[in-house]
Parts: structure tokens; C-alpha cells; sequence
């Protein structure tokens, strides 16, 4: 695919690890896009707002200024350039886990809709070629029309629109002047009239392509959040033969955007909370001495990890309940290493070694981390539990770690939320329209239907279409959008979810039958191994009502 022939970089490893042979990704497949979020994070790919909503939407993206607005992308344009470079390029920065959503389904959308525009561009590139070397002059003097125009509408003075479109209509009126009454005669007058006029023939035809594919992108942007949209079509993905490595590329970026949001190592980076899952908003600690029971001279040696195996086994049977009244859905409980970084930190580096497998720490290591590495310098190892909910829109996880020092077992319950997609991107397209006053009666208005690819888009699309043969070019003309770093699909766009009472609620009841069981399986390994657990108990129980206060807080803020 044009624009990704520079997806080299990926080294030889990667290519070895994830190259079991040819592979056909299926339209929609795994990754088709069959939640919420998902969805609405895919149909920012054919979205024609303006690139300020989604800088909005997160200050920490930027984008560079434009050398020419004329050249200036919107926002399903530029976020589908920068998420195909970032999730795809060869020499990218790691990714973070993108929970709730399937990120691979996100960019095989983005890919679909750069098919769909380079199919529209290379319409258009054939009509500015056949009108731009041809009549050149004219279409430079047009050009430079609405480049003012758009330059002056970029100020802040609102009267400065007014000026541009005054001074466009005095070069329109310049043209018609010229190409009426010329001071001179012969072939080269016959070929002025002509230059000034044909590219408003040009940009006419221009602007029927631009409308068709127009309705083609908004029809997708309102299937996707409808739940009508189609699994994306990225046959440039799919070698075509052995010497094909631009698709063998992107499919090898597509398995490796699959291994890392299968990784089970995480990153903690202070009050942001551990990346990917949200901020940390509850705390429970459970800290009792070990001492044998009455009638033993000492308890029987065990290891961290007896704990957490049996904990992890009585989790499993959380969808279960004594009543037939609903209840939890099956979690998902999964082994984390937990990776400290620092707050501002702008990239995270994934393990490397022999006790790593596909961006994964192999289990004979995460028993060793779990059973050795409690205190100190290290990764530290929990036992996490995730409930996806509200369609991947709300993704409660609740981490559970245990520790021993000297003679103090410590069990660590904390609560994550990752709350909503941005609402910008659960926003479907509007029909664009304009209130008038009526004629005869004035006091009254009516709404006008407008065009749905106005004059001005018309150009734009066609000054960018030759331009978007060569990216780094086009990045340099109209700017480019950078991401948010350390880069994730999900939390990236995440709003809390304190803010929704039905979300804030099921992140809070969440955390009281986990915690109990816990404690319960904890305490039932203890007894076994002839610990006391007299305090444990009582400790549990105070625990058990201090759980159930309603007030999330951040528990990573300490007032100090």
C-alpha cells in the first residue's frame, strides 16, 4: 500500500516469531469490531470533522502546523495516517494493551478507509494532472484564490472570512474581465480564456467524485456506530505472491499489534495509575502475622504462589452464586507482571530474554516473581481479574497481590476503571444544514439543505490527491497528527466513569464478593497449613464493611 512500503524496520526476530506462513485476514474475523468501542474508535477513520475535535478530545495529542492549509487533513484523514504509522511502522515504540477493544480490528479500519480515499485520489490525481500540466497557470491562479481565502478565514478576526471570500470574488471578477476583453489576439488569447475557465470544468467533475465517496465514507461512519458496519477489506494486507513485502509487512504489523495486546506485562506509572487499565480509585490491605495454631510448634513452609494458585481457583467459580438472579459474567483472570515507569514517561520498553515468548513472561518466571520479588527494585507480580461490560465501554479490574516479609503476609486488593470512549467518537454524521430567514416572511426561518462536499472541500481534495502518492510530503504540506505517548488505542480516549452512575456502580460492587473471596481462599490455604487465623479472620471481616463505602478516591495521590 502506498505510503507503508516503509514499514521496514521490523527485525528479524519478529519476522521469524510471527511468519508461521502465509495468512488471509478474514473481513472482520476476530477483530471485526463487534463491540461498542471498538466500533467507535474505528469509525474516527472515516469521519470528515476537523482535526481540533479530536485535540480536544485529548490536549497530550498535537499536530503540526500546516505549511498550507490547502493541504490540511481532516480528522478521519489524519487519524487514520497516525494510527497506521504508529501501530504498524517498523521501528515503533512498544504499545499498550488496549482493553475492552480489539485494536487490530481498529486498524484494519483505518487501512480500509485510506483504500477507499486513495481510490478517490486517484480520480482526482487523474483530473489535476489533465487539467494542472495542460492549463497550469489557471489552475495555479485558482489555487491561490482559495489559499488566501483560507488563510485570511484562519484568523481569529471573524471579519477576516469576509475579506477572503471579497478578495476570491475579485479574483473571479479579474478572470472574467481578462478572459472577456484581452489587450491582445491570436492562439495565445484563444488559450487564456481557456486556461481561466476549464478548471472550473475540472473542479465540477471533481466535485461529483468527491460527493460519491463522501456518501460511501459517511455510510460507513454511520454503520460502525449503528451496528451495521461492515468488516474492513484491506486486500493489500494479502501477499499476493512470495516477493510481495509490502503486504507481507502489514501483515506481519498486524500480528505483532495482536501479540502485544496478548502480553501479560503491564506498566505502572504512579498517579497515571497502570497504563491501559485507568487510574487505581481503591485499596484494600489485609496484614497479619504468621504464627502457628494453638496445639503446633510451627506452620508448614509454603510460598507465595500456594496463595495466589488458590485464590486463582476459587475466582473461577465467581459467575456462580446461590441465586438465580444474574450476577456476574465470566471474568477474565490473568497472571500480570506489573513494570514500574516514570509519570512523564513518553516510551515503555516490553522485557526481553530468554524467559520471554511473543512480548509474554513465560510461567516459570512469573511463579518466580511472585514468590521472590516482594520488596526492592523489580517487577512485581499480581493476579488480575477484568470484567469487560457495557459492550467494551466500561473495564473494571481488580489486581491482587500477596507478599510475605519476615513474618507479615500481605494480600493487596486495588481497583481500576477504565471508563467510556470519548464522546466524540460515539457521535454519528449530521446532515449539514443552514438557518435562513424566509423571504416574504422574514421573522420566520427555514433550514437549508447544503451541499455535502462544499466548494471549498472540493479543492482541498483535489490539491492533496497528488500529493497522497508520497506521505511524508503530504506530512509536510498540510501537517501531521502525533499521538499520545505511551500510546494506547483505549485508554488514549478513555473518560472516567464516575461520571456515569450505572458504570460507577458496577465498579464498586465489584470489588466486595472479589474481596471476599480472596480473603476466603487466603485464609483456607493458611488453615491448611497450620497457620492461626484468628486474625486474619477478624481482619477480613472489618475489611468486608470497609469495602462497601461508596467513594472511589485516588488511591496513587498521596496528601503529602
Amino acid at each position: 500500500m502506498a505510503g507503508f512500503d516503509d514499514l521496514s524496520g521490523l527485525s528479524e526476530d519478529v519476522a521469524t516469531e510471527f511468519t508461521p506462513g502465509a495468512q488471509v485476514p478474514i473481513a472482520g474475523g476476530s477483530s471485526g469490531g463487534r463491540t461498542a468501542a471498538t466500533q467507535a474508535l474505528a469509525s474516527a477513520a472515516y469521519r470528515d470533522d476537523e482535526v481540533a475535535k479530536l485535540i480536544e478530545a485529548n490536549p497530550d495529542a498535537s499536530f503540526s502546523k500546516p505549511r498550507f492549509s490547502l493541504f490540511e487533513p481532516n480528522l478521519g484523514e489524519a487519524y487514520s495516517r497516525a494510527v497506521q504509522t504508529r501501530l504498524l511502522g517498523g521501528a515503533r515504540a512498544a504499545l499498550i494493551q488496549s482493553f475492552g477493544i480489539e485494536p487490530q480490528a481498529v486498524v484494519e479500519h483505518c487501512l480500509a478507509a485510506t483504500r477507499v480515499r486513495k481510490q478517490r485520489d486517484a480520480k482526482l490525481t487523474m483530473i489535476m494532472v489533465l487539467f494542472g500540466l495542460l492549463f497550469l497557470p489557471g489552475v495555479v491562479l485558482w489555487l491561490g484564490g482559495f489559499q488566501l481565502r483560507r488563510t485570511l478565514a484562519g484568523s481569529k478576526d471573524r471579519r477576516a472570512g469576509l475579506i477572503g471570500t471579497v478578495a476570491l470574488v475579485a479574483v473571479g471578477a479579474l478572470i472574467v474581465l481578462f478572459a472577456v476583453r484581452l489587450p491582445f489576439g491570436g492562439f495565445w488569447a484563444l488559450y487564456l480564456r481557456v486556461m481561466l475557465v476549464t478548471p472550473i470544468i475540472g473542479w465540477l467533475w471533481a466535485k461529483r467524485i468527491c460527493e460519491r465517496y463522501a456518501k460511501d465514507l459517511r455510510g460507513r461512519w454511520e454503520g460502525m456506530l449503528g451496528g451495521t458496519g461492515v468488516g474492513a477489506k484491506i486486500p493489500e494486507a494479502v501477499p499476493q505472491d512470495p516477493g510481495d513485502a509490502g503486504a507481507e509487512r502489514i501483515r506481519l504489523g498486524l500480528a505483532k499489534v495482536a501479540a502485544e495486546q496478548a502480553s501479560n506485562v503491564v506498566f505502572y506509572a504512579g498517579p497515571k495509575g497502570i497504563l491501559g487499565m485507568g487510574t487505581r480509585w481503591g485499596s484494600w490491605q489485609l496484614a497479619e502475622e504468621l504464627v502457628p495454631a494453638e496445639g503446633q510448634d510451627d506452620i508448614n513452609p509454603f510460598r507465595s504462589w500456594d496463595v495466589v494458585r488458590a485464590i486463582h481457583d476459587q475466582l473461577r467459580r465467581l459467575e456462580r452464586g446461590p441465586l438465580h438472579t444474574g450476577g456476574f459474567p465470566t471474568p477474565s483472570i490473568r497472571h500480570w507482571v506489573v513494570s514500574p515507569v516514570a509519570e512523564g514517561a513518553k516510551a515503555v520498553k516490553r522485557p526481553e530474554g530468554q524467559e520471554v515468548e511473543g512480548y509474554r513472561i513465560k510461567d516459570f518466571e512469573i511463579q518466580r516473581i511472585c514468590n521472590e520479588q516482594h520488596f526492592g527494585a523489580g517487577n512485581r507480580h499480581y493476579l488480575g481479574v477484568q470484567f469487560v461490560l457495557w459492550d467494551g465501554q466500561l473495564v473494571i479490574t481488580l489486581l491482587i497481590s500477596v507478599t510475605v516479609l519476615h513474618h507479615t503476609l500481605r494480600i493487596e486488593i486495588t481497583g481500576y476503571a477504565l471508563g467510556p470512549v470519548h464522546g466524540l467518537f460515539t457521535s454519528g454524521p449530521k446532515a449539514k444544514t443552514k438557518t435562513v430567514s424566509k423571504s416574504v416572511k422574514f421573522w420566520e426561518t427555514r433550514t437549508v439543505k447544503l451541499p455535502l462536499v462544499e466548494a471549498r472541500e472540493v479543492v482541498r481534495l483535489a490539491a492533496r490527491a497528488p500529493f497522497t502518492w508520497f506521505p511524508p510530503v503530504l506530512d509536510f504540506l498540510g501537517g501531521k497528527l502525533s499521538l499520545p505517548e505511551p500510546f494506547g488505542l483505549r485508554h488514549a480516549w478513555a473518560d472516567k466513569p464516575w461520571r456515569h452512575r450505572f458504570m460507577a456502580d458496577d465498579a464498586m460492587r465489584a470489588a466486595t464478593p472479589v474481596l471476599r473471596v480472596v480473603h476466603a481462599a487466603a485464609i483456607r490455604v493458611l488453615a491448611e497449613n497450620g497457620c492461626d487465623v484468628e486474625k486474619f479472620n477478624s481482619r477480613a471481616g472489618n475489611l468486608s464493611g470497609a469495602v462497601q463505602d461508596p467513594k472511589p478516591h485516588q488511591a496513587d495521590v498521596y496528601n503529602v
